[in-house]
C-alpha cells in the first residue's frame, strides 16, 4: 500500500514540475525578481500530519499527533529550481514522553507567477494523544505506536494578478515585494489516503464513558474546485505580512469500518489550506516565518461524527543573495534545464 502512495506522489511530481510556466513579465514596481541569484538560505522546519476524530454528541474531540522531529537545514534556489536538505539533530530533539514516531514527509510548495502547485504525500506510524485524563502518573501520554497514517494529495491554484502579487517573495525569497498587493486564486485538488490502527482510535475510558461505536480504520479519496485570496501587506518597503487562504467543495467516496461494520459514504465536503508569511526583506538578506496548514474532512453517513486529516509545515528562514560566477552559471544552466 505505501509503495502505491509513493508512486502516486511521484507521479504528481512530475505533472508539477511538467506545469512549469513560461515566466511573465511582473510590475516592478510591486517587486522586483532575483531569478538570475542563487537564493541561499539557513533554516528550521518541523512537518506534521494529524488525525481528529470528533462525537458531536458526546463533545469528544481526540486529535492524535506524530512525535515529529525540529529540523535544520540548508536550501538554495535558482531560476525556478528549489533544493532543501535538513536533518533532524539529536541536540534539538531531547527524549520526550511522546512515544516514537516513524514519518516520510514530502511536501512540494511549488510556486511559480501564475501557477502555485502543492503536492502531499505524508507516511506516519505511531502517534500520541494530549490529553491530560489519560496521561499515566510519569507524566507519559497515550499512545499509538500500531496507528498510521497515509495520504497523498496535490493542488493546483491560479494566481490573477501575478504582475503585482508574489508568492515566491513571502516564501522563497527569491522576489522582493516592495508594495501592497493582494490576487483572488482559483484552482483544484485532489487527496487520497486512509488511516488504520489494530485496535479502535478511541481509547477505552472514552469508548467506555461514551458508547461511541469503535472505529479502526477510514480511508477516502476526494476532489474538487478551490477558490481563495492572498495578499501581502508591505511596511517600509522591507517589512511584509501575507496572509493566504482558500477553501475548496470536494466530493468524496470513503470507507470507515466500525465495530457494526463498513459504512460507504459519498458526499460534498469543505477543505481548506492556510497559508502565512511574514519577515524582512531586502535586495541581499531576507528572514521570515512561514506556516502552512492544510485541512482534509474525510465525511461520514453519520452527522455526528466527523473526521479530517491536518497537514503543516513551520519554517523560520534566513536568507542571503549572490552572483554566481559564469562557470557556476553554466553548470547551473546545464543541470536545470
Amino acid at each position: 500500500m505505501k509503495t502505491r502512495f509513493l508512486l502516486l506522489f511521484f507521479l504528481l511530481s512530475l505533472l508539477g514540475a511538467s506545469a512549469q510556466t513560461t515566466q511573465t513579465e511582473n510590475d516592478p514596481t510591486y517587486y522586483v525578481s532575483y531569478e538570475r541569484y542563487i537564493t541561499g538560505r539557513y533554516y528550521f522546519s518541523r512537518k506534521y500530519t494529524s488525525f481528529d476524530l470528533r462525537s458531536l454528541d458526546d463533545g469528544v474531540r481526540l486529535r492524535y499527533r506524530p512525535n515529529t522531529t525540529l529540523n535544520m537545514g540548508i536550501g538554495a534556489t535558482y531560476k525556478w529550481a528549489t533544493l532543501n536538505l535538513a536533518y533532524g539533530f539529536p541536540f534539538l530533539n531531547p527524549t520526550g514522553n511522546r512515544g516514537k514516531t516513524r514519518y516520510l514527509d514530502l511536501q512540494v510548495h511549488n510556486y511559480g507567477r501564475k501557477i502555485v502547485i502543492d503536492l502531499f504525500g505524508q507516511f506516519y506510524r505511531g502517534f500520541y494523544l494530549n490529553n491530560e485524563s489519560l496521561r499515566k502518573e510519569d507524566g507519559t501520554y497515550y499512545q499509538r505506536p500500531d496507528m498510521l497514517v497515509q495520504m497523498v494529495g496535490a493542488s493546483g491554484l491560479y494566481l490573477f494578478n501575478h504582475r503585482r502579487f508574489s508568492y515566491r517573495a513571502s516564501f522563497l525569497q527569491n522576489e522582493w515585494q516592495k508594495r501592497s498587493a493582494g490576487s483572488f486564486l482559483l484552482g483544484w485538488e485532489i487527496f487520497v489516503g486512509r488511516g488504520k490502527a489494530d485496535s479502535s482510535f478511541i481509547p477505552s475510558p472514552i469508548n467506555d464513558a461514551t458508547g461511541i461505536h469503535a472505529i479502526d480504520r477510514v480511508s477516502f479519496v476526494e476532489t474538487g474546485p478551490s477558490i481563495g485570496y492572498a495578499y501581502t501587506f508591505v511596511f517600509k518597503k522591507h517589512f511584509f505580512a501575507t496572509a493566504s487562504s482558500n477553501v475548496s467543495l470536494d466530493y468524496g467516496k470513503n470507507l470507515i469500518y466500525t465495530d457494526e461494520g463498513i459504512e460507504h459514504s459519498e458526499s460534498f465536503s469543505p477543505n481548506s489550506l492556510a497559508r502565512l508569511f511574514a519577515g524582512y526583506n531586502s535586495d541581499k538578506w531576507a528572514l521570515s516565518f512561514t506556516f502552512v496548514h492544510q485541512i482534509a474532512r474525510i465525511s461520514s453517513n453519520r452527522d455526528a461524527i466527523a473526521s479530517s486529516l491536518n497537514t503543516g509545515n513551520f519554517r523560520f528562514n534566513a536568507v542571503y543573495r549572490f552572483l554566481p560566477n559564469r562557470k557556476t552559471r553554466k553548470v547551473l544552466k546545464e543541470v536545470i534545464k
